[in-house]
């Protein structure tokens, strides 16, 4: 280890050894290491007896300030140095930092109880204890320092004087000290009135003083207090733990949790040592399993969670330097790397770290079940109310009983002795709609063992499994908790792999088995209605009646493959060959699963990365998909998928997307390949527009229908054609018009523009729309035969919902800038082009495809990258320097990352078909990816 060669007057002669940052660090020899405190002490003293005898109070805290401050400062750079290199060395680090701030404390109270009090002023009654975490003696780099000053009833002035001098001296060293001066009476009192309060002083720790008052204040609370409102402290701390949990989403699996204050998080399980030492009087945590709160194995298993949180927040407050306890997509990837971690197995560092966190976050939540029933047991908790319609409840099977209105086990032994016992136990769960009760847990944690091959293969087996899903309701509640027991992972081996796996993108809000049981819950509202209004087909799909079994399976299944290297989707449907026939599939039934979960990503990408007005699109969607059966899951399938990324994923934009590809897929199912072509399209466009302007004369009507070319009438829905219809009738050639609409239906914002055409208006347009913060979701530009550019792009706000109307105007006022020449997007945009810091922590590499079979007229050019605000006003502008003409943008956002795809052709109006070309294009394209990502990360 490389040590900070940077010394203090206060360091002893041995600093130069190596600091081992033990578990016991601050009653060991270690300390020395940091520093001689009776040194210290001497040469405070010493400078403060050479000073001259008026010196005021605050010259004389300066003198005394130097030596804490510098010795302060040597001993935490040699803390950061040991535990940077024993970055899991976590329990001897807060050992560690609580002797240096008791060193502190104590140095402070020495000098002011003897050198700032007048001579032959009597010793003041006070003692100094640490509160909170600095009393459990757990301090991390940047915790506050939180001080109970404990006087006798009518504290002296003396006592006040010290106290003072102490808060000036330790504040001078930058410490964040919160405080409070109370006597016993006091303590007891407002530890009556405030909870908060009152949990403080269960962790109060006697630092110096008077020992005795810190000792009729522990006695006092005890006897007065503690004792005798047990029941109203659990409750207290319950609710307010519920109240924290609601505050923090309610999610254990969020994309950037807060290692103290998130479900799973350390004040879980400091809440749950509160409860017991309040109970006991016990001082450690430990003494839970005295007291027979947890078994071994379990306070194991806090240990363990508990080390690995504090571990994790030490590293948070190294690399901030301030208490900083939310692991952000920055921090986390620091976070890995300081820990430990690497990239292995096609995943990166970060994933493997945040895979252990949510594991551990896990474990936390178990055992708060655990400790919770124990609590029952004795009487000192309320047993749970049971909900709505299961408040009448249905009598239990035989081998059961009811425990606190919990599911439990009657017999342990005969329940052992049939092991398809450890599947019925949650299929009776969700019969009776009761919790499970955690002894009932303990028991069937202990014995995964009896779930084998034998046991997979049994046909009573595969029947209780599937009717988890199948037959009761609620799915999720049954497979969530198998999930978090090891149960799900023990009859499926397959699904190990991705439990707590974390996806670190923004898209995804939660890990892969939670995404998993997501959407089985998102099937299990389709199914009963609940989402009719937001999805009307998948609704009216499975009203219709489909294969359940086949959905759910491929539900469960779809994203078994990720977390290695292959595609998910090809991988996944490889083992989802091997699981389904263990699950009881007929082979017809696990050929359709196979092919769903091969290709569950098809409709989506489908609806959101091409252009479905393109009769090829459909065309080739419909021979992959092959029938209208295989459609129909798919669909129902791809909407659960979507909506179980997260909150806020699904909106009426992919709504739409995916009810038009549905629509025109069944439609060429069923009357055939061949009626989907371009010249039915455009006579039905036509059709379209002479029935929404009836008013028009019939000349009128013919001018513009004779204006435009095929690709309008086959690109555009027919209210984009009426509205373009008006914005051209009269126009000037140096006009320009523009009209804004929000669209509610595609949950955008349509903003439609008509001018005379000129090389470049696609890129100039995209710019102006970046430079108000516009992000577009879709676009089409077009030129009729009389030379005038017909533009629509739909956007959203930041939000990815429409334009409010009064921004509109705003909205409109740049655009028409833009146009004019009066604003240049591309010097505007340099100081608005920027890449948030939490966001530059993920790796998006840039792949760029050339597509000429995908359209019929088009080439077509996807862009993959990381999405930024000026990302399409550069490949715009760089397609039309290359002399590119673009008919269409089909942009899906996923997170920070982004696909573009462009319909393009050359200024021949053909394909591009030229490798040479193609090869130079695609470097151009790169080249300006590069230069906008650099230009973004130094704004």
């Amino acid at each position: 280890m490389t040590l900070l060669r940077e010394t203090s007057p206060a360091l002893s002669s041995e600093a130069e050894a190596q600091l081992t940052l033990r578990d016991d660090f601050r009653h060991s020899e270690e300390t020395a290491k940091l520093f001689d405190q009776a040194e210290l002490r001497q040469r405070i003293f010493a400078d403060l007896d050479g000073a001259p005898a008026d010196l005021d109070p605050a010259a004389r805290r300066a003198l005394i300030t130097k030596h804490l401050a510098e010795a302060k400062k040597a001993a935490t750079a040699r803390l950061s140095v040991a535990y940077l290199a024993s970055p899991r060395a976590v329990r001897g680090l807060l050992s560690a930092q609580t002797w240096l701030t008791d060193a502190l404390v104590t140095t402070a109270y020495d000098v002011a109880r003897s050198r700032f009090l007048p001579p032959g002023t009597p010793e003041p009654t006070l003692a100094v204890l640490a509160v909170g975490g600095y009393g459990r003696a757990e301090m991390a780099p940047q915790s506050d320092v939180d001080l109970l000053f404990l006087t006798d009833d009518d504290p002296s002035a003396a006592a006040n004087q010290v106290v003072e001098t102490m808060l000036y001296l330790l504040w001078d060293l930058r410490l964040k000290v919160g405080h409070a001066t109370r006597s016993v009476k006091e303590c007891l009192r407002l530890g009556r009135e405030d909870i908060t309060i009152r949990t403080s002083l269960i962790e109060k720790r006697h630092i110096t003083g008077d020992a005795s008052l810190s000792e009729t204040l522990g006695s006092t609370l005890r006897k007065q207090l503690f004792a005798s409102t047990v029941p109203e402290f659990i409750e207290a701390k319950l609710a307010e733990r519920a109240e924290r949990h609601r505050k923090q989403g309610g999610q254990r699996y969020v994309l950037e949790p807060n290692v103290k204050e998130g479900k799973g998080g350390l004040r879980d399980l400091q809440t749950l040592y509160w409860i017991g030492k309040y109970m006991t009087g016990k001082p450690t945590a430990a003494s839970m399993v005295e007291d027979g709160l947890f078994s071994p194995d379990e306070y194991a298993r806090f240990r363990a969670a508990e080390t690995f949180l504090w571990t994790a927040r030490a590293h948070l407050h190294y690399l901030t330097g301030r208490a900083m306890d939310q692991l952000t997509f920055d921090l986390q990837v620091e976070v890995a790397d300081r820990m430990g971690y690497h990239d292995r197995e096609g995943r990166r560092a970060v994933e493997h770290f945040m895979q252990d966190y949510f594991r551990f976050a896990t474990h936390v939540g178990e055992l708060t079940r655990v400790f919770l029933t124990a609590l029952e047991d004795r009487h000192v908790k309320k047993a749970p109310l049971l909900e709505g319609l299961f408040s009448r409840r249905r009598k239990v099977k035989p081998g059961y009983k009811v425990l606190h209105n919990r599911l439990g086990i009657s017999d342990p032994v005969a329940f052992l002795a049939d092991k398809l016992n450890l599947l019925r136990l949650f299929d009776e769960g969700l019969r009776t709609g009761l919790l499970i009760h955690p002894d009932a847990m303990r028991l069937v944690t202990a014995n995964l063992h009896l779930i084998d091959d034998d046991m997979r293969c049994t046909p009573e087996a595969q029947r209780i499994f599937l009717d988890l899903m199948l037959k009761h309701g609620n799915p999720e509640r049954a497979l969530r908790r198998m999930n978090e027991l090891g149960v799900l992972s023990a009859f499926i081996p397959e699904f190990e792999p991705i439990v707590a796996m974390m996806q670190f993108n923004v898209y995804h809000h939660y890990t892969v088995d939670e995404h998993t049981i997501q959407c089985i819950s998102v099937l299990d509202q389709l199914e009963r209605g609940d989402l009719k209004d937001e999805t009307p087909i998948s609704t009216g799909i499975l009203k219709a009646g489909l294969n359940r079994k086949v959905l759910y399976v491929a539900l469960l299944l779809h994203d078994i493959g990720k977390g290695r290297p292959e595609d998910h989707s090809i991988l996944g449907a490889q083992i989802a060959r091997r699981v389904a026939p263990r699950l009881g599939l007929s082979p017809e039934e696990c050929e359709t699963v196979e092919w769903l979960i091969r290709y569950h990503l098809l409709m989506s990408d489908t609806a959101q990365k091409r252009d479905i007005s393109d009769p090829r699109t459909v065309k080739g969607f419909a021979r992959l998909v092959g029938t209208r059966k295989r459609l129909d899951l798919l669909t129902v399938l791809t909407v659960c998928d979507i909506r179980g990324v997260g909150p806020g994923t699904w909106n009426n934009w992919k709504g739409q997307l995916l009810r038009t590809l549905y629509h025109e897929t069944a439609q060429a199912l069923e009357n055939g390949l061949e009626g989907v072509s371009r010249s039915m399209r455009e006579d039905e466009a036509k059709k379209a527009l002479r029935e929404a302007l009836k008013d028009w004369s019939r000349a009128d009507l013919k001018a513009e229908t004779d204006r435009h070319y095929g690709p309008y009438w086959q690109g555009l829905p027919s209210e984009t054609h009426a509205i373009f219809a008006q914005m051209l009738r009269g126009i000037a050639s140096d006009e320009v018009r523009i009209d804004l609409h929000p669209d509610e239906a595609r949950d955008a914002t349509r903003a439609a523009f008509v001018l005379e055409d000129h090389p470049g208006i696609f890129s100039r347009l995209a710019g102006a729309l970046a430079l108000v913060g516009a992000n577009v979701v879709d676009a089409r530009t077009y030129t009729s035969k009389d030379g005038y550019a017909t533009a629509v792009f739909w956007v959203q706000d930041a939000d990815g919902h429409p334009y409010e109307v009064s921004r509109l105007p705003r909205l409109r006022s740049m655009i028409d800038k833009t146009l004019k020449g009066e604003v240049v997007a591309r010097e505007a945009l340099k100081d608005r082009d920027k890449i948030k810091k939490r966001d530059r922590a993920f790796r998006f590499p840039t792949n760029i495809t050339f597509d000429n079979d995908g359209s019929d007229i088009y080439t077509i050019i996807e862009v993959e990258s990381r999405d930024r605000p000026g990302l399409l006003y550069d490949l715009t502008r760089t397609l039309a320097a290359n002399n590119i003409y673009i008919a269409s943008a089909v942009i899906a956002t996923y997170g920070a990352q982004v696909v573009d795809s462009f319909y393009v052709k050359d200024a021949f109006g053909l394909k591009l078909h030229s490798k040479p070309k193609l090869e130079a294009l695609e470097k151009k394209l790169r080249q300006a990816i590069i230069d906008g990502a650099e230009r973004a990360h130094q704004a």
